[in-house]
């Protein structure tokens, strides 16, 4: 993840910052420098990677002062699933720098340079989870996803009576190893009905079902509730239950991890299995998209209270491209002005054109029908975002009326964006 530590210097300007490749027996050295930088235990990070080793460190940086690290941040390659399909995507995570080194600019110098390590790679988007909502924005990312934690009283998680119910599917309780085959494949056949989603490696798996104590946080161990039809799986739940009581009474808590369903009728029996489990007083839920189905399915939507949160950061790293590579929901004619200060290739006037054999982003002359920034882009190409929003905050120039309006309805989905792999 992302960290919150550090913001460079505060004008921006870098130091004369060293920043070169890490290499894999620098692994612990880089590895203690972020973790006190996000205030962690550094053995979580090595002992993680050693069970289930998924960093690349061929694209790993460091930033020195003289010879000592003083500045981290590395990438993973990563397939993601945006508006037109699944695409390339950098994921940026392990930014940390040391405590005594902040505001110096040593942030800068590694964003600087990844980026344009990205370009050199051929990745078009980058993408992160950010600790804290202040940062990256100033580097060109912005919010592309708004998903929400839920939490529903056992009382009252009752799901309407029409609500679909298929008699031919059944629910099996298993531990998640020995159903991990079909829970990898149903993840890999749902995740492009949402975009956000990451496409998980076996070794992300590994770590996902790796059932640690310290994770568990006083519940019990990780259970997979696996839904199958006649032919195949599904849908499936992970969670746990708390077991706790107070004052002769059961307090339970079922938590559940990820919901994965294929057809209505599965999320359906997924739900009423996890709100069924006895001596339990509350179920939560943790990555639902904005719009999952629970927010209707619920006989009485008021009870289900929801903590939302930005999850998936979106940075276009080569714009043009990254523009061109996905869908548009209607034709599109519009010429942007574009500010990007950490890079600037991206820098400059785009004519963005869409129809039905596809889009391009062409540099241009021609007087601007918006104006903004890079981040406003990122945060608005998984189809959610709001430049008009943006326009009226004054965030973003209207230099044509309506043309804000145009790009939004443009770019937008039906289905809100979610991401369930945090980095």
């Amino acid at each position: 993840m992302a960290s919150a530590h550090h913001h460079g210097s505060p004008d921006g300007d870098d130091p004369a910052w060293t920043v070169r490749d890490s290499t894999r027996k620098e692994y612990p050295a880089f590895a203690a420098v972020f973790a006190e930088a996000i205030g962690m235990p550094v053995e979580l990070l090595l002992d993680g990677e050693r069970d289930f080793p998924s960093a690349e460190y061929d694209r790993s940086l460091v930033a020195l002062d003289g010879e000592r690290i003083v500045g981290t941040t590395t990438a993973y390659s990563l397939t993601l699933t945006v508006p037109g399909g699944p695409r390339r995507a950098a994921g940026i995570t392990d930014v940390g720098v040391w405590p005594t080194h902040r505001r110096r600019g040593v942030l800068s110098a590694l964003m600087r340079r990844q980026l344009a390590d990205l370009r050199a790679r051929g990745e078009k988007l980058a993408v992160l989870w950010s600790s804290e909502g202040g940062i990256y924005g100033r580097f060109g990312y912005g919010p592309a996803i708004r998903q929400f934690h839920a939490t529903v009283p056992r009382a009252h998680a009752v799901l309407r009576p029409d609500a679909p119910r298929d008699p031919a599917l059944t629910v099996e309780l298993t531990d998640p190893g020995a159903v991990r085959e079909e829970i990898e494949e149903l993840h890999r056949r749902t995740a492009p009905l949402r975009n956000g989603q990451i496409l998980r490696k076996p070794g992300w798996w590994g770590r996902l079902l790796h059932d640690a104590e310290r994770d568990r946080r006083g519940a019990g161990p990780l259970r997979a509730a696996l839904v199958r039809g006649p032919d195949r799986a599904e849908g499936y739940a992970l969670y746990r239950v708390l077991h706790k009581w107070e004052n002769g009474l059961p307090e339970g808590e079922v938590r559940a991890v990820e919901v994965v369903s294929a057809t209505p009728a599965a999320r359906v029996a997924l739900y009423e299995h996890v709100f069924s489990r006895d001596l339990a007083t509350e179920a939560s839920l943790e990555h639902l998209a904005e719009d999952d189905p629970l927010t209707v399915l619920l006989a009485n939507p008021r009870h289900l209270v929801r903590t939302g949160f930005d999850s998936l950061w979106v940075r276009l790293v080569d714009l043009p491209g990254a523009l061109a590579e996905r869908s548009y929901a209607t034709p599109l004619d519009t010429v942007l002005e574009v500010t990007d200060r950490y890079a600037p290739w991206n820098a400059g006037r785009w004519r963005l054109r869409a129809d039905g054999e596809g889009a391009r982003a062409e540099a241009t002359d021609e007087a601007p029908d918006l104006a903004l920034d890079v981040s406003h882009l990122g945060a608005a190409h998984l189809g959610r975002g709001s430049l008009t929003g943006l326009v009226d905050a004054g965030l973003a120039t209207e230099h044509t009326p309506g043309a804000a309006a145009r790009l939004d309805t443009a770019m937008h989905v039906p289905r809100a964006p979610l991401c369930g792999t945090s980095f």
